[in-house]
């Protein structure tokens, strides 16, 4: 199961009730931090989220909305003992930008801060465990910048407790039943695989895409994606704005979200021209019914 835990909605600055970006994306219990604005580790703290539990962090670029909030919490984790490893997935020149930081601030950290540099030319898989993979997927802003495609691996397949009961089916039979082999019995009598087993779910994916113009070969990137969250800053009367800036409107976002044919699509990174995100709401449900506003503290099941 993937659950998406909204820490901050805004762009560019922080405003008296939003945040900038950042999201806790929740695999089978495995924690994932995808950007960093100012103020997540608070976030985190008041949602309940251990950062110890960090499994890796994803950052989209080297816009300060989406990573200045990255350093005060690599601080925290070592203050609170952290000693696993972490992974820290971000463009070109974070190297160097991390490297200062832990010279002059974390030098003593009790764990290690690993970077992985995310070309974000490519569309490749860049983080791979037993139940997920995450791909990273190219955006159009003015800087490098990446979105991130967190999938299920299939699942293996289960076998029906009746079938085996049926027609006795020894464990290694079971075994090879669940590599998706049909299965021969002593008599000789075939019984396909399609018979004995079950897929327990259908693999779910969740796509972070921010920031970005709009983009065909993004929404490519996730065709069939079941949650898509895909930046709106802007109303399509500041189309203009939005263009020149690598940026996207509400209508944009829903109409990448039904290119991609996505299941549902929720948006964030909301201008702080805006007292409420409402008229970018209801501007992609014309598009796109099934959108949903990014709500701070809200936790999303995908």
């Amino acid at each position: 199961m993937i659950k998406v835990t909204v820490l901050g909605r805004a762009s560019a600055k922080p405003t008296v009730s939003s945040h900038p970006s950042a999201q806790v994306v929740n695999v089978n219990e495995q924690y994932y931090l995808v950007d960093a604005g100012e103020g997540v580790q608070q976030q985190m703290f008041r949602r309940g989220i251990n950062p110890l539990k960090l499994r890796a962090v994803f950052i989209s670029h080297l816009h300060g909305d989406h990573v200045f909030g990255l350093f005060p919490l690599l601080s925290t984790m070592g203050l609170c003992g952290r000693q696993t490893p972490l992974k820290v997935f971000a463009p070109r020149p974070f190297g160097e930008i991390l490297e200062y930081h832990l010279r002059y601030f974390d030098s003593h950290l009790p764990y290690q801060v690993e970077w992985v540099e995310v070309d974000t030319t490519k569309h490749c898989c860049i983080f791979e465990n037993k139940t997920l993979e995450v791909w990273s997927v190219p955006l159009r802003h003015s800087v490098p910048c990446s979105g991130y495609h967190f999938k299920e691996k299939r699942p293996e397949l289960n076998v029906h407790k009746f079938k085996i009961e049926k027609y006795g089916l020894s464990i290694a039979q079971i075994v090879a039943a669940k590599r998706g082999e049909d299965i021969v019995l002593e008599d000789g009598t075939l019984i396909e695989n399609s018979e004995l087993t079950y897929l327990p779910f259908e693999p779910r994916s969740y796509a972070y895409l921010s920031d970005t113009s709009r983009s065909a070969v993004a929404a490519e990137r996730v065709k069939g994606v079941t949650l898509l969250y895909h930046e709106a800053t802007y109303t399509a009367e500041f189309a203009r704005d939005a263009k020149e800036r690598g940026h996207s409107t509400a209508a944009d976002a829903a109409q990448i979200a039904v290119a991609a044919g996505a299941q549902r699509l929720m948006i964030g990174h909301f201008s702080s021209r805006y007292k409420s995100p409402e008229a970018l709401l209801a501007e992609a449900q014309t598009i796109f019914e099934n959108t949903t506003l990014a709500e701070e503290g809200e936790t999303y099941t995908v």
